[in-house]
């Protein structure tokens, strides 16, 4: 079964959400706004996706925080673990260990074909 962390309200996460349901793929939601990501949980996403592809810099929560796309890695990495909605959404864990960030309907149907 699939993990998808999202929130409901994100456009991306509703697209990902309808694909599995259409290919008939088991999923699990993990809504990023009620759940705590762990420090060890990033460590493993990011050993699989790199930073840059992690933090959305282009939502919402980016801009209302008054970021800027200058700040470092490490900045970033704290960011992530105190605001939630920073991340790039969906997060996809796949059973064979491979992790898919936003959605793509190109590398979702290859991947779940």
């Amino acid at each position: 079964m699939v993990k998808v962390y999202g929130i409901t309200t994100c456009g991306s996460v509703k697209k990902a959400i309808a694909f599995f349901k259409a290919k008939v793929v088991p999923y699990s939601f993990i809504d990023l706004k009620s759940t705590q990501i762990s420090e060890s949980k990033l460590s493993e996403w990011l050993s699989k996706q790199p930073m840059s592809i992690m933090f959305n810099t282009k939502g919402t929560k980016f801009k209302t925080l008054g970021l800027t796309k200058e700040i470092s890695d490490a900045e970033k990495r704290g960011w992530l673990l105190r605001e939630q909605l920073l991340f790039k959404r969906p997060i996809v864990e796949c059973e064979d260990g491979a992790l898919l960030v936003g959605f793509d309907e190109e590398v979702y149907t290859k991947k779940f074909a």
